[in-house]
């Protein structure tokens, strides 16, 4: 199929193959355009003429080649290929002083506005941390829900839970990443409340003509963390005789939802699958808390105290 576009773009298009695919010959390079092998030398010979060093290897496997002394054009990213990278970055760990952070930030500010403002996005609404389970998402799926997300741009998604995959309207708030694992923050029309959907289980996006605006102030990853600490099998309850900034600082938003009860007072809702872990992170707040609600959780911290005591007995001689 040929391409509808000007000499000029097939001839950059020809050196962007060649820089790509060295030993390409002049009918792979035609096929590629879509134009005769004799077209396709004549865009090779174009960039020879413009002193680009495109060197003929001869024989069987032989084909074209950048030559030294080629001085490379700027980087061209699609927005799938920045974000793609993005995903690869923000998926390993990384430390206080990293350089390939460093690297990242440098290649997203030059990147088109348009690309660097979605792959942007991502980097600051990320958590980093490590999760085995983790799955990586498609690369174009996820660069759709983003851009659409920063263009305020109501979608239709396809998701896929067990075996079954439904569509879904909704308003695209947010993609966050937290601890490998993506996560998309959006509005459902047909529930009508806020959802946080995993983005490696959406098969599907298709942009709608609404606009949405997000809610004023949100902040994504501490919805998305709130979100997560909500909805298990245990629901729980605690008050903590502190104020709600230092509640703050022994309970991580992803453990729940704090809310001041008074000055100082703090209260704490969330849900759990496993309360002797729960109790376990109980053990981080330092000032007395009651737990309003949740017998299991209370039966857990029994049973932690018991152990504790126990450890702390001299042993027998």
């Amino acid at each position: 199929m040929a391409y509808d576009v000007s000499p000029t773009a097939r001839t950059l298009m020809v050196l962007e193959l060649i820089q790509n695919s060295p030993g390409i010959t002049a009918e792979q390079l035609g096929d590629k355009l879509g134009v005769s092998e004799r077209a396709a030398r004549r865009y090779v010979a174009i960039l020879r003429e413009a002193d680009i060093p495109i060197e003929s290897v001869r024989g069987p496997y032989g084909g074209y080649r950048v030559g030294r002394g080629l001085r490379l054009p700027p980087l061209m990213f699609t927005p799938t290929e920045a974000l793609g990278l993005v995903m690869a970055v923000l998926e390993g760990p990384r430390g206080a002083a990293d350089p390939v952070e460093d690297a990242l930030g440098k290649i997203v500010r030059v990147l088109p506005e348009a690309v660097a403002r979605s792959t942007d996005a991502i980097r600051r609404v990320s958590a980093r941390g490590p999760d085995p389970g983790a799955r990586t998402p498609d690369p174009e799926i996820t660069a759709a829900l983003v851009s659409h997300s920063a263009d305020s741009r109501r979608v239709t998604i396809h998701y896929r839970r067990h075996e079954d995959e439904w569509p879904m309207d909704v308003d695209p708030w947010a993609v966050v990443v937290r601890r490998g694992r993506w996560y998309l923050l959006c509005w459902s029309h047909g529930k009508q409340a806020q959802r946080v959907l995993r983005v490696d289980k959406i098969t599907k996006v298709e942009p709608q003509p609404a606009e949405f605006v997000a809610p004023a102030g949100l902040d994504p990853l501490a919805a998305v963390e709130e979100h997560l600490a909500m909805g298990w099998r245990y629901a729980i309850e605690v008050e903590i005789d502190a104020p709600l900034d230092q509640a703050a600082e022994w309970i991580r938003r992803s453990m729940g939802r704090l809310e001041p009860i008074d000055e100082t007072r703090t209260r704490l809702l969330a849900s759990t699958d496993e309360p002797d872990w729960y109790a376990a992170q109980l053990s981080a707040i330092h000032a007395p808390f009651r737990i309003i609600g949740g017998p299991e959780l209370r039966a857990a911290c029994r049973a932690l105290a018991d152990r504790l005591h126990t450890a702390s007995e001299p042993a027998a001689r």
